[in-house]
């Protein structure tokens, strides 16, 4: 999987980590919610046992290998311009419109 930043998510990304080590993990939240799953981008500092790294530049992106099939191999994550959420897209889906970064880093 790959996932394309543009300048302004790059940027966003970076803020969000605050200048401390830490990995961006997709994750698909089905606590609470009643349906399939929320998309959320969650930094944590280390992999899970369960996790897999998928892109390493310019930041780690993880997802469980459970979840990897609910993604697909090209898609382009945008920061929304003037509001703290990202869009992730592909060729053929939107995976969300709303996504949210929640730090969980120790």
């Amino acid at each position: 999987m790959h996932i394309e930043l543009t300048p302004l998510t790059k940027e966003r990304l970076e803020q969000s980590l605050a200048g401390r080590p830490g990995q961006f993990k997709m994750f698909y939240d089905t606590e609470d919610c009643g349906c399939n799953g929320v998309l959320v981008i969650r930094i944590v500092s280390e992999p899970s046992p369960t996790d897999i790294v998928f892109q390493s530049e310019p930041f780690t992106f993880l997802c469980d290998r459970q979840q990897e099939l609910l993604f697909d191999e090209s898609m382009r994550l945008e920061a929304e311009e003037g509001y703290p959420a990202y869009k992730l897209t592909s060729d053929s889906t939107l995976f969300g419109s709303n996504i949210r970064v929640q730090d969980r880093r120790n």
